[in-house]
């Protein structure tokens, strides 16, 4: 080989390594550049996967570890704080038959006498029916809710059959307080009744369950209205009574009660008869309380503006069919002196001067023809006339009778007659500061300033005097409706109710209470009407549950009723 060639063959040699080279600099160059690009995809998608958990929050389903810690059903709790209804773990007593196999007797001992064990361990416990359980040889439960020094106690009877099972059971620490608001699990772990069913979801949802669920229930102020009501209640020999305290300004029930009660802890037949929830599910002709209503409806729509114009009292008759007043006053009364006195005539006229469709348009504004608006399921329906209000009809309707609703209409009523003319819908849920809802303008601003006036008068010089808690302001109406029956009305039954508001030179919450057929008792002078019974107490409540709701007594301030007090006085 020359020279020449050996040269060429070289270069060649040179060239394809430089080539060999620079091509796997290329490939080395992408490789790296795949791999770098599939660490940035890594990186977003992790970084969109957190972005995501940011904000999804609790909608993202939690790991297997974070549900093993949760209870299975999520907890109550008060405004406060203060556990209403949670879940913990609990025994059963489980019949097993077959707990010793199947060729052996299921028992050591007689049915009969390991019932009567059984029995000395749960003396609620129905023997008979125990025993026939254990003779029949069928598995099943014997009782839920064992605690543990009762379920060592059943160790100790030494039969294997007897087997106490580990289970999470549902407890509510204040008992039968507050059961209509919270209503009870079923054994099948679904809510019934209360808050327990509208909270059903996110309360066994194990992305939701994990705080606490605040209600608007304020646990003490709760206390004092059942303790109140129940004291009332046995006084005067009432069939029930019912009972709700509402924020005038947010809508917020803070206590409601209705008795007789139940225990959501345990729910036997006596349990199940009570739960009917007399505040939100049961109407009532609710007399005299509607009267201030209707006056403010006049007042609003330009009718009474002269509050020193006399009105006739006397017996108005429609048709077949004479209004009176139980205690007439004289001749004629003005309005305040027609508040004072519960007249019916002369609220009649006003409301016949108003018309019918004026007052039933402010009834329909104020939520009277609709169910009432809260969160729980069970909610009455009105009896609400039909068609177009006749002349008798309106006049009626004006104090009282012949339009039947609820108690929670009426404390939702009340409220936006005094907190500026605005109505709004209750709720048990906690509201947060500056979230109330808007609601709507019912009444002008000045006809609540007015009526808080009016209704101040009636605590002071009125119906409603054994209401009225010194420094409290309070302002209230008595109601004595008679239960209708088939042939009209029963004057034996009446429906006892007194709604207030406090302190009315600033309202913050209005109170109503009713007692189912009230007897004529000691207690309550050998009376039945709403002043004797109902009235009382508002009266002993307010000073219960002022100071809880950030409202301290002060003597020395109350409503300015120096312009209408010497009409109430004129002539009377």
């Amino acid at each position: 080989m020359n020279a020449l060639s050996a040269t060429t063959a070289i270069s060649t040699g040179r060239v394809h390594l430089v080539t060999f080279r620079r091509q796997s600099l290329t490939i080395a160059r992408w490789r790296v550049l795949w791999v770098a690009l599939i660490f940035a995809l890594v990186a977003l998608a992790a970084v969109l996967r957190i972005f995501y958990f940011g904000l999804a929050d609790r909608s993202v389903a939690r790991t297997s570890l974070e549900e093993a810690l949760l209870p299975p059903r999520g907890e109550i709790t008060d405004r406060n704080g203060q556990s209403l209804a949670r879940a913990f773990p609990a025994y059963a007593l489980w019949y097993n038959p077959k707990a010793m196999g199947d060729e052996g007797p299921p028992l050591v001992k007689a049915p009969e006498q390991v019932a009567g064990e059984l029995k000395a361990i749960f003396p609620t416990l129905d023997e008979a029916k125990v025993t026939r359980q254990l003779a029949s040889g069928k598995a099943g439960y014997i009782r839920r809710r064992v605690l543990p020094e009762e379920a060592n106690r059943v160790q100790e009877i030494g039969e294997l059959a007897l087997g106490m099972p580990r289970e999470t059971d549902r407890h509510y620490p204040q008992g039968s307080m507050g059961a209509h608001v919270l209503g009870y699990v079923a054994a099948d772990g679904k809510g019934r009744v209360g808050m327990e069913q509208v909270l059903d979801k996110q309360l066994s949802d194990p992305a939701l369950r994990g705080d606490p669920v605040p209600l608007s229930i304020d646990i003490r102020v709760q206390g004092a209205l059942e303790d109140e009501l129940r004291r009332g209640m046995l006084a005067v020999d009432a069939i029930g009574a019912a009972g709700i305290v509402l924020d005038v300004d947010t809508g917020e029930v803070m206590a409601l009660a209705s008795l007789p009660e139940f225990d959501p802890n345990r729910i036997d037949q006596q349990g199940a008869d009570n739960m009917f929830n007399l505040v939100t599910n049961k109407v009532y002709e609710l007399g005299s309380t509607f009267k201030p209503l209707s006056i403010a409806a006049a007042i609003d729509a330009g009718v009474v503006r002269d509050f020193g114009r006399e009105w006739d009292a006397t017996p108005v008759t429609v048709g077949r069919q004479t209004i009176r007043d139980l205690k007439p006053k004289g001749q004629t009364l003005n309005v305040p002196q027609a508040l004072i006195y519960s007249s019916n005539t002369v609220t009649a006229r006003v409301a016949d001067e108003l018309g019918a469709e004026r007052l039933r348009k402010t009834m329909m504004d104020l939520g009277m023809h609709e169910r009432p608006y809260i969160e729980l399921p069970a909610k009455g329906y009105p009896i609400w006339p039909k068609g177009d209000w006749r002349r008798v009809k309106n006049m009626t309707v004006s104090y009282g009778h012949g339009l039947a609703v609820t108690p929670l209409h009426l404390a939702s009523a009340y409220a936006a007659m005094v907190n500026g003319g605005i109505w709004r819908p209750a709720t048990l849920r906690k509201v947060e500061p500056g979230a109330a809802p808007r609601g709507r303008r019912v009444f002008k601003a000045s006809t609540s300033s007015r009526m808080r006036q009016l209704m101040r008068m009636i605590s002071k010089f009125g119906t409603g005097r054994n209401a009225d808690a010194p420094g409290y302001r309070v302002g209230g109406k008595t109601g004595s409706a008679e239960k209708p029956n088939s042939g009209g009305y029963a004057r034996t039954s009446l429906i006892a109710s007194f709604a207030a508001a406090f302190p009315m030179d600033r309202p913050r919450y209005v109170v109503i209470v009713l007692l189912d057929e009230p007897r004529g008792t000691l207690a309550s002078s050998y009376q039945r009407t709403a002043a004797w019974n109902a009235a009382p107490i508002v009266g002993r409540l307010v000073p219960r549950i002022g100071p809880l709701l950030g409202v301290q007594p002060d003597a020395r301030r109350d409503v300015d009723i120096s312009d209408l007090q010497p009409l109430v006085m004129k002539g009377h």
